[in-house]
């Protein structure tokens, strides 16, 4: 039996690459807002070094790259609230 969840999830990598391109406060931002619906948790690494600080919104499998702490309410207001998936759905490479 398939359980399947309008929830989302969002994973923003915590490696090393991406904390040392502001992964930590990014993270922050978005555990600071109430999303309802929406699960937010730190990820290993999501194969996208040197690219973050890398956030993937699932069950969507669209990605952000290079997200700053003051994008992160653009992303919710737009991806999880209203349904815009402006990242990219090709896991983000270019």
């Amino acid at each position: 039996m398939t359980i399947i969840s309008n929830h989302k999830c969002v994973r923003i990598c915590q490696n090393r690459t991406c904390r040392k391109q502001g992964a930590v406060d990014v993270l922050a931002a978005f555990e600071a807002l109430s999303i309802p619906g929406v699960k937010i948790m730190a990820s290993g690494c999501l194969g996208h070094c040197g690219n973050g600080p890398m956030v993937l919104v699932l069950p969507d499998t669209v990605w952000y790259s290079g997200v700053l702490p003051s994008s992160v309410t653009l992303i919710v207001a737009r991806h999880l609230l209203d349904g815009r998936k402006e990242g990219r759905s090709d896991g983000g490479k270019e």
